[in-house]
């Protein structure tokens, strides 16, 4: 088994590495790491390291280190807009893309979205987001936290999309499979996926225009909480990323 992920703010250079505070109780208590077993450490940034526990208690753990490591951003960088999902649905998008690589992750107002940040919704909104990332990427085992961006209107989307190396928007009707796509192997990739009802016309209209690709994944259509990921999945092939 793979030993289990623990945030620290850094790394630092020296024989050891204390973990103090809520990630400290979660070894502790939740995981119930007992002293000689192996974790790993990440700063959430590409910095790795295995390190073995010497010291348990409940609010603070001494890990000894093994071994460090600093882990290159993944090219090409995979950004997702995804509109907002009602709900739970929300966080079930972010876990799920999280854990399938995703580098950023922008919330999208689509004019579809049943659900809608607005006034302190949009904070409150954004924290959820992002503890929901940290926490997968704790359980994905991965040394970078994948960037949540502010919420997007559709103008910003469609700026994003013309500074893409690639913009790919699903859309349940277009002629293109994103299985066949060729895809670069640098630069950033951008995925849209549209809310529950889809992208509207005007929407796929402003998006195609600033260099925007349809591409379809398959005969059903999928919920926006799981089309990205379903979609990250078929472009983590592509790449060699699970090859």
């Amino acid at each position: 088994m793979t030993p289990p992920l623990f945030l620290v703010p850094g790394l630092g250079d020296g024989d050891t590495i204390v973990l103090s505070g809520a990630e400290a109780h979660h070894a502790a208590t939740v995981k119930r790491l007992a002293v000689g077993e192996q974790a790993l450490l990440a700063d959430g940034r590409g910095g790795l390291a295995e390190v073995r526990a010497s010291q348990v208690s409940s609010d603070r753990v001494v890990f000894q280190v093994l071994s460090r490591t600093s882990l290159p951003p993944a090219e090409p960088r995979l950004v997702v807009v995804q509109a907002l999902p009602k709900g739970e649905r929300a966080e079930l998008a972010v876990e799920l893309l999280t854990e399938l690589g995703v580098d950023e992750i922008v919330p999208w107002s689509a004019a579809r979205s049943i659900g809608q940040w607005k006034g302190d919704r949009v904070a409150k909104g954004l924290a959820k987001w992002q503890r929901a990332a940290q926490a997968a990427a704790k359980q994905s085992r991965r040394a970078r936290i994948p960037e949540v961006s502010e919420l997007a209107g559709s103008d910003q989307v469609a700026d994003r999309v013309a500074a893409a190396g690639l913009a790919l928007l699903l859309h349940e009707e277009a002629d293109e499979p994103l299985s066949r796509l060729s895809v670069p192997a640098g630069g950033e990739l951008l995925l849209v996926v549209g809310p529950e009802g889809g992208l509207t016309p005007d929407e796929l209209a402003l998006f195609t225009g600033r260099g925007g690709r349809p591409v379809r994944l398959g005969a059903e259509v999928l919920r926006t909480s799981t089309a990205g990921a379903a979609a990250l999945a078929v472009l983590s092939v592509a790449l060699g990323r699970w090859g």
